[in-house]
């Protein structure tokens, strides 16, 4: 019953702060195009869901296909720089580039060397999503035990063998927090690289959305676009976390339920 309780918290802040606002917008007479209430964003969400959920469907399948590539080549990336520190020292900082370098300065050029908007924004995405990946496996790769390395030698495992049964068990729980966190700013890379490549039409995300609404001043139906956005992300990081959840319960202790509250 506590946990029950605990779990309705978030869920009971968020309305009470819904109905606060509601009424504020109400008593101060606030008009839509400066601050919609709650009820005006449902009533654009429920007006336009058709519309907004086909740009969802774009925005998330480009967020989806750079987080799958952003983990194959993230994993691969750390994989092979383990494989030998002069490699690591000489190539890890431009990864680190990648990483703090904003998309927005990187777009331009993406924009004008590539005709496919759609891969335009895959790209963008994948290069907000990469480095997380790269970085938490690369730290699991280098935190296993050399005394279990010593010993998988010594009884003459194979490379394959080592990978399979000791590295890969090792790393997975460091590579599915660096998936989390890559799922998040795979979302966060596809919304912003949107907006920056102005995409229009049938191929346009949520974002382009948002940005049409806010410019038309439909602040009710941008805000429904956000909203939509916010659950996306919301979700997308439950699943990775139920998933890491699956792969890890029996055996890691970051995944066992300990009883404690």
């Amino acid at each position: 019953m506590k946990k029950l309780g605990n779990a309705l918290l978030p869920f009971m802040f968020g309305l009470a702060v819904l109905a606060v606002w509601e009424w504020g917008v109400a008593a101060a007479e606030i008009p839509d195009y400066v601050l919609p209430g709650p009820l005006a964003i449902l009533k654009a969400l429920g007006a336009n869901l058709a519309d907004l959920m086909a740009g969802l469907a774009v925005t998330l399948q480009v967020t989806v296909l750079a987080l799958l590539l952003a983990a194959l080549t993230g994993a691969g990336m750390a994989f092979a720089l383990s494989q030998s520190k002069l490699a690591e020292q000489m190539l890890f900082p431009y990864a680190v580039i990648l990483q703090v370098t904003p998309i927005v300065t990187v777009a331009p050029f993406v924009i004008i060397w590539v005709s496919d908007i759609f891969v335009v924004l895959l790209i963008l995405a994948w290069m907000a999503a990469v480095f997380p990946i790269i970085s938490n496996t690369l730290f699991g790769l280098k935190s296993v035990d050399t005394n279990l390395r010593d010993m998988f030698r010594l009884y003459g495992a194979t490379r394959l063998q080592m990978a399979y049964r000791l590295l890969l068990p090792a790393t997975l729980p460091h590579f599915l927090g660096g998936l989390r966190i890559a799922g998040g700013l795979a979302l966060i890379g596809t919304v912003v690289a949107e907006m920056v490549a102005g995409t229009s039409g049938e191929r346009s995300g949520l974002a382009s959305r948002l940005l049409e609404a806010s410019y038309r001043l439909e602040l009710a139906k941008a805000l429904a676009c956000f909203v939509l956005l916010s659950a996306t992300g919301l979700v997308l990081y439950a699943l990775l976390d139920w998933i890491s959840r699956r792969l890890l319960r029996h055996w890691h202790e970051s995944a066992l339920d300990t009883g404690h509250d």
